[in-house]
C-alpha cells in the first residue's frame, strides 16, 4: 500500500515522523532504515502529523507510548519574523480575513481553514513567562493589535472602493488618513452586519464592502470634490455626519437653495456647528424668513450666511434677541440690512456681552445710543475691534498729540475706520513720517482732527508720493513742507495724475513762475485741490472784468476759493459804483457787514478829502497830505 518514503518524497524521509519505537520497522511507508529515525526536523507539520501517528497506531493495534507526542505539546511558539510575515500577509487586498481581527488570510475560494490554522493566542505569545504577565493586559493587548490590524484591512477596503471610482491613490492615501473616526464605524457596522442570517458566513471584508457601497460615500466624496473642497474640508464633513453621509447631500442642497456658492460650503458647514447636519431644514428656513422680513434681501442672504456660518448654530429665539439688539438703537430695515450684508459676522460671530461692552465703550466719547447705531450702520467693523487691543491704546497715543475727547468723537463720525486702525503698523509710522517733514505735536492733532481720513490713506503709496510732488513738481520749499501739509492734509488725499499735476500745469499756464507757485501753495494749499474748470472763471473775470494784474492772484491765491456769483462780482460792483479800488485781500477776506463798514469809511474819508481841497483852494493838492485809501485802515 505504501511505498518507500525516498520514492515518494526524497526530500521528506521517514526519520521526519517520530515513532514510537525506532529500533523497529517502519510500517508507515514499509522503509527499512529504522537506524536513521531522529529529532522532527519540520515543525510546521508537526500537529498533523502526530495525529496520523495516533489514527494510525490504534488502526493497527499498537499501544500508545507515552513517547508519542500529544498534538497540543507540539505546538510551539512562532518566531517574530514569522509573525511579521503573518501580518504582512493579512494585509494582502486580494485576501479574506476569517474573523474580526484574524490576522489569517485565505483565498475566497477556500471553504474553511480555521480548524488547521493556530489558536490566535499563539501569534502574540513572547519570551516572557506568561505567568509572570497579567492575563487582563495580555488580553486587552491582543485585542488593540487585532483591532490595529483590522482597521488596516478596513483602510485597503476603503482604498479600493475609492480606486473604483476614480481617485487617485494620493488623494485616496490622503483622505483615508483623516478619516479615522469613520473607519471605525465602517468596522462597527460591519461586525453588526454579521448577527443578520444573509452575512452570518461573509467574510469582513464583504460586509465592509457592503457598508461602504450602502452609504454611498464614494459618490458623495466625488460631489463634494466637485463642489470645489479640499480633501481636509470632506474629511471633516463626514466626520461631522456621524456616520449618516446622506445628511451631508441634503445639507448641501439646502445651501444651494439659499444661493451659497460652491466654494463656500465647505466653510459653512465646518464652522456652522457640530450639530449642523442634525437640525432640521425647517428651522433654518424660519431663520432665513426672520431675515428677510428685517431687511436681508433674498438675493444677500447666500452671502451672509457664507461670511457668517456661525448664524446657522443659533436657534430662532436666538437670531430675534440678536436682531433687537441693533434694532433698539435706532436701525430701520433697510439700514440694518445693509449692515448685515456690509459686515455679516456683526450679526453672529460675537457674543452679546461683547457687544454691549463696545457701545458703552463708543457712548463714552459723548455718542447717544442713536449716534452708535447710525455709526455702526455705517462701519459695522467697529464690533471687530478689540477694547482693550484697539481702542484703549489708541485713544492715549491720540491724546498724547493733544486731541481731546470732542475730537475724537468728531475723528470717529467723520472717519469710524480710525479706530479700526493698527496702531502700531498703521497710525504710528505715518505720525512719525509727519514730524521728519517737520510738523510740530500741536500740528498734527490739529490736521487728524481736521482731516482724520488722512490715517487710512497708505503711506508708501500716497501720502510720501505727494510731499515729493509738492517738493519737486509744484515749487514747494523743503522748510515750508511741513506748514503745507498741516495747512493742508486734504492735499495728501489726492490724486497726482488727475488732480495735482493738472493744476500745476494750468497755473504755471498763466505765466505764474515754479517758485512763485510754490509760494503761492504755502500760503494757501488747498489752491492745487481746485477743478481748472472752477478757476478758469475766476481768472478771466480778474484779468478782463476787474483789470487787475497777475501779480495780485499771486499776492493773494486764496482769490480762487471765493465764489464768483456769489462774492466776487456783487462786491467788485460795489466798488466800481463808488469809484473804490483796493486790495483784493481786503475786498474778499471779510464778511459782508464788515465790508459795507469799510466801503462807507472809504467813502466818508474821500469826501473829507475833497472838502479839504475845496476849502483850500489856493493851496496846491498835492501839498495836502491824504491817506492812501487803496490801504483802509484795519
Amino acid at each position: 500500500m505504501f511505498v518507500s518514503c525516498q520514492k515518494y518524497n526524497p526530500y521528506f524521509p521517514c526519520s521526519s515522523f517520530p515513532l514510537h519505537n525506532p529500533t523497529t520497522t517502519c510500517t508507515i511507508f514499509n522503509c527499512q532504515n529504522p537506524k536513521e529515525h531522529h529529532s522532527i526536523i519540520r515543525k510546521h507539520n508537526s500537529k498533523s502529523t502526530a495525529y496520523l501517528l495516533q489514527h494510525l497506531a490504534l488502526k493497527d493495534g499498537v499501544p500508545i507510548s507515552t513517547s508519542i507526542p500529544k498534538p497540543s505539546e507540539l505546538l510551539d511558539p512562532m518566531p517574530h519574523d514569522e509573525k511579521v510575515k503573518v501580518l504582512e500577509l493579512s494585509l494582502v487586498r486580494k485576501r479574506t480575513p476569517q474573523f474580526p481581527g484574524s490576522i489569517y488570510a485565505q483565498s475566497p475560494g477556500d471553504p474553511d481553514v480555521g480548524s488547521s490554522l493556530p489558536p490566535i493566542r499563539t501569534l502574540f505569545q513572547s519570551g516572557v513567562d506568561p505567568d509572570d504577565k497579567d492575563e487582563k493586559e495580555e488580553e486587552e493587548e491582543m485585542i488593540m493589535r487585532a483591532l490595529e490590524i483590522r482597521r488596516k484591512v478596513t483602510e485597503e477596503v476603503f482604498k479600493e472602493a475609492l480606486r473604483k471610482g476614480k481617485f487617485g491613490i494620493t488623494y485616496s492615501t490622503n483622505l483615508i488618513g483623516r478619516l479615522s473616526g469613520f473607519l471605525d464605524h465602517i468596522m462597527i457596522e460591519a461586525a453588526n452586519l454579521k448577527r443578520l442570517p444573509g452575512f452570518s458566513n461573509s467574510s469582513f471584508n464583504l460586509r465592509a464592502k457592503t457598508v461602504i457601497d450602502d452609504s454611498k460615500v464614494v459618490p458623495l466624496i466625488r460631489w463634494l470634490k466637485h463642489n470645489a473642497l479640499s480633501y481636509p474640508r470632506i474629511a471633516k464633513v463626514i466626520l461631522m455626519s456621524r456616520g449618516k453621509p446622506e445628511a451631508i447631500r441634503s445639507f448641501v442642497m439646502w445651501l444651494k437653495s439659499v444661493r451659497v456658492k460652491g466654494e463656500f460650503l465647505g466653510v459653512v458647514m465646518l464652522k456652522a456647528g457640530d450639530n449642523i447636519l442634525q437640525r432640521r431644514h425647517e428651522e433654518l428656513d424660519e431663520i432665513v424668513q426672520y431675515l428677510e422680513s428685517n431687511g436681508v434681501r433674498r438675493d444677500w442672504m447666500g452671502y451672509v450666511i457664507s461670511r457668517c456660518p456661525q448664524l446657522l448654530s443659533y436657534s430662532l429665539e436666538e437670531v430675534k434677541i440678536r436682531v433687537h439688539f441693533f434694532l433698539d438703537m435706532g436701525l430701520n430695515e433697510k439700514d440694518f440690512g445693509t449692515m448685515v450684508f456690509d459686515f455679516p459676522r456683526v450679526l453672529g460671530y460675537y457674543s452679546l456681552e461683547e457687544m454691549n461692552e463696545k457701545v458703552n465703550y463708543l457712548k463714552e466719547f459723548g455718542l447717544q445710543l442713536g449716534d452708535v447705531g447710525k455709526l455702526l450702520a455705517f462701519r459695522p467693523q467697529l464690533m471687530a475691534c478689540s477694547i482693550e487691543e484697539h481702542w484703549k491704546p489708541l485713544v492715549k497715543y491720540l491724546y498724547y498729540y493733544g486731541i481731546t475727547r470732542d475730537g475724537m468723537k468728531r475723528m470717529l463720525i467723520i472717519k469710524p475706520m480710525v479706530f479700526c486702525a493698527n496702531l502700531e503698523k498703521t497710525i504710528v509710522p505715518k505720525v512719525k513720517f509727519f514730524e521728519d517733514i517737520g510738523v510740530h505735536n500741536e500740528g498734527i492733532g490739529s490736521m487728524l482732527v481736521k482731516f482724520p481720513p488722512l490715517l487710512t490713506y497708505s503711506l508708501h503709496k500716497k501720502i510720501r508720493p505727494v510731499v515729493i510732488f509738492l517738493m519737486t513738481k509744484a515749487g514747494v520749499k523743503e522748510k515750508d513742507i511741513g506748514k503745507v501739509v498741516a495747512l493742508g492734509p486734504e492735499l495728501l488725499g489726492c490724486n497726482i495724475v488727475h488732480k495735482l499735476d493738472v493744476n500745476v500745469k494750468y497755473f504755471l499756464s498763466l505765466g505764474i513762475r515754479l517758485r512763485q507757485l510754490g509760494e503761492m501753495i504755502t500760503d494757501f494749499p488747498l489752491l492745487l485741490r481746485y477743478n481748472p474748470d472752477v478757476l478758469r472763471p475766476k481768472y478771466i473775470y480778474l484779468r478782463k472784468s476787474m483789470i487787475r494784474p497777475l501779480e495780485d492772484v499771486i499776492e493773494f491765491p486764496r482769490f480762487f476759493s471765493y465764489s464768483l456769483e456769489g462774492r466776487i462780482i456783487p462786491r467788485h460792483k460795489v466798488l466800481v459804483e463808488n469809484h473804490i479800488n483796493i486790495k483784493l485781500r481786503y475786498m474778499l477776506a471779510s464778511t459782508d457787514e464788515e465790508f459795507h463798514k469799510m466801503v462807507k469809511d472809504l467813502i466818508g474819508k474821500r469826501r473829507r478829502f475833497e472838502s479839504a481841497v475845496t476849502n483850500e483852494g489856493t493851496t496846491h493838492p498835492q501839498s495836502v497830505i491824504t491817506e492812501d485809501i487803496s490801504t483802509p485802515q484795519a
